[in-house]
């Protein structure tokens, strides 16, 4: 099992933003970072470069020892409003990830809320907009008409697709997730198992983790890693969320790795950064405890 980093923060002064710097000192010194604190490799968002560019930009992740090895792009087709741009969205993903070297592209299946100022458009609260409670047979049957579609684009160019479990999605739980996987059928179309996107979802999560990397393991073919602390506030029907190093927050990591590990998965572990604080320090923590249960299972 292999360890990327899927940076949702890129602090390298004098740079702090949320994609890799413009600077090439910048940039690099960011990647030398990822790199000596142990990631294999690095989760993009698609980018609308030339194709000179792509090819830059892919030299220079190698040469620093972190070539992508995921795109993140794509959207649901649910909602016929953003349905057609969506399905764009995650072809042009394909696209770039093929150009680039990555041989997966992570997309989520989520659609616009009903009501952007009613509750159950954030994380943590007891309903959530968009949801598969709330999906009908036809939500399912028009996404995966649309990610079949996609799947033989990406399958002619090498390329994977993992559709990543989310808050407000028709996949955000291991049910849901295994029901849309079956209706695509297609072969290079697996899951994500975002745990930490399970259990922040709702108020109260409506599955344990455990149930779900065991009842998903055998579909995954990429895996965002995220821990939280959870403060619950019933009176409010709300609940916080904390993010934390991997071996600080409330998902059991060292069981869900030994779950995959017993499916002989070979894929990458993507550590999902931290978004305050130090991030080098926090992450190469969570790259270490990752390392360190490798270790100990295998």
């Amino acid at each position: 099992m292999k360890i990327a980093y899927a940076f949702r923060r890129c602090a390298s002064y004098p740079y702090n933003g949320g994609e890799l710097p413009t600077d090439a000192t910048d940039r690099r010194r960011f990647l030398d970072h990822a790199k000596a604190i142990g990631f294999d490799g690095i989760e993009l968002p698609a980018m609308n470069l030339a194709d000179a560019e792509t090819k830059t930009l892919r030299s220079e992740l190698e040469d620093a020892g972190v070539p992508c090895v995921a795109i993140r792009g794509g959207g649901g087709a649910a909602h016929p409003r953003v349905a057609a741009a969506n399905k764009q969205s995650m072809i042009n993903a394909v696209n770039f990830a093929a150009n680039i070297g990555a041989g997966v592209v992570n997309s989520t299946v989520t659609t616009p809320p009903r009501d952007p100022n009613g509750k159950g458009t954030y994380r943590g609260e007891s309903v959530s907009q968009g949801s598969s409670r709330l999906a009908s047979a036809v939500d399912y049957e028009r996404t995966a008409k649309a990610v079949s579609e996609v799947a033989g684009i990406a399958a002619d160019q090498g390329v994977e697709i993992s559709i990543e479990i989310h808050q407000n999605s028709i996949a955000d739980n291991s049910w849901s997730a295994l029901h849309l996987l079956e209706l695509i059928d297609a072969s290079n179309v697996g899951v994500n198992p975002d745990l930490g996107n399970i259990y922040w979802t709702y108020d109260t999560p409506e599955e344990s983790c455990e149930a779900a990397i065991a009842a998903l393991a055998s579909h995954v073919n990429y895996w965002h890693c995220k821990s939280l602390y959870r403060v619950h506030i019933p009176d409010l029907e709300t609940a916080i969320y904390v993010q934390a190093p991997l071996p600080d927050g409330e998902i059991d990591y060292r069981f869900a790795i030994a779950a995959l590990l017993d499916v002989n998965y070979d894929g990458y572990l993507a550590i999902e950064g931290i978004r305050d604080g130090d991030q080098f320090h926090q992450d190469g923590r969570s790259v270490a405890y990752v390392k360190s249960v490798l270790s100990d299972l295998q």
